[in-house]
């Protein structure tokens, strides 16, 4: 009896162990890729400094946007369009435009996020 008992024993244990073996499965992922996605405040401007900026850039006198399509606020840029750096004139008086480009469409100064190529803002006289 005592033979019977470790014979149970016995084949308990190695079939416990064989199905621990057949239970372990090993899966493995590609590594996920990360962007880093830049969020901006909207940009607020005050009478003045819209003013100011507008006044600014109208005497750099660059070459006018065509306006072959209709630039709003949230509107995406082509990339064929050319873009100006905003003068250093304008970037100390209102910093937080300093990031930005910006470009000239029926007399109004078109500010555009450079990361984005969103329209931040519309100004004009």
């Amino acid at each position: 009896m005592t033979y019977f008992r470790h014979a149970v024993f016995a084949t308990a244990l190695v079939a416990g162990a064989a199905s621990v073996h057949a239970q372990t499965t090993v899966i493995t992922r590609e590594p996920v890729e990360t962007r880093t996605v830049v969020t901006r405040e909207p940009l607020q401007l005050t009478p003045v400094q819209r003013r100011t900026v507008y006044r600014t850039i109208v005497r750099e006198r660059i070459e006018p946007a065509r306006p072959t399509v209709e630039y709003r606020v949230g509107t995406r840029i082509p990339e064929s369009v050319p873009l100006y750096s905003v003068p250093q004139e304008v970037a100390v008086e209102v910093p937080s435009i300093r990031s930005y480009k910006y470009m000239v469409v029926n007399d109004r100064v078109v500010l555009i996020d450079p990361v984005t190529s969103e329209v931040v803002a519309e100004l004009a006289d």
